[in-house]
């Protein structure tokens, strides 16, 4: 191989480079990226030894977020989120709503906001709870008389019809015999007679 493939002695770009000259690697299998960096050497050689410029990170926070952070910190159980719905909002979502909306208004201290905010989130979850188990029963109490209402038709239905060959083979077998059957005082044909 060309020269040495450990990182501390040569860039990716001097290996290749090494492997072109030698004849290792063939012309028009150098990758893409050589030819550009041919064209447009980087100021500084990216070498494993040059130290690290010292710049600092900035904060990329929204005011929203330590907003978020709090009440996640203070809701310990999550709500579950279906990802496909997406007309409504999350709980997250509606707090900061709510919390913008106390804030903007502008007469508690942040403590006090964040409060007022948690309990009128929970008055809205918990109306908005018995709103759909409301709508739930209307629409499934309808669904369901009309379900129970067929399942009764079908098995009076099923009932008939497995009645009525019974019946004819019962009277048959009666009228063969000429007497019922009688095992220590059990009527047996009358017990099994569905």
């Amino acid at each position: 191989m060309a020269q040495s493939r450990l990182e501390k002695i040569g860039t990716i770009y001097t290996r290749v480079a090494g492997l072109l000259k030698t004849g290792a690697m063939k012309p028009e299998d150098k990758p893409i990226w050589y030819d550009l960096y041919e064209a447009f050497p980087p100021k500084l050689e990216p070498r494993f030894d040059r130290p690290v410029p010292n710049i600092p990170v900035r904060n990329i926070f929204y005011a929203e977020d330590v907003i978020r952070a709090k009440f996640h910190k203070f809701q310990k159980q999550p709500e579950t989120i279906s990802l496909f719905d997406h007309k409504r909002e999350t709980q997250v979502q509606q707090f900061v709503k709510i919390y913008d909306n106390l804030k903007s208004q502008g007469a508690l201290d942040d403590e006090k906001v964040f409060e007022t905010a948690v309990e009128l989130l929970n008055e809205r979850r918990a109306q908005a709870k018995t709103e759909e188990a409301d709508t739930f029963r209307e629409v499934h109490s309808d669904e369901g008389d009309t379900l129970t209402k067929a399942f009764t038709e079908a098995k009076e239905a099923q009932m008939k019809t497995i009645q009525q060959p019974k019946a004819e083979t019962t009277d048959k077998k009666a009228a063969k015999t000429g007497r019922n059957r009688q095992i220590g005082g059990i009527d047996v044909q009358n017990l099994f007679k569905d």
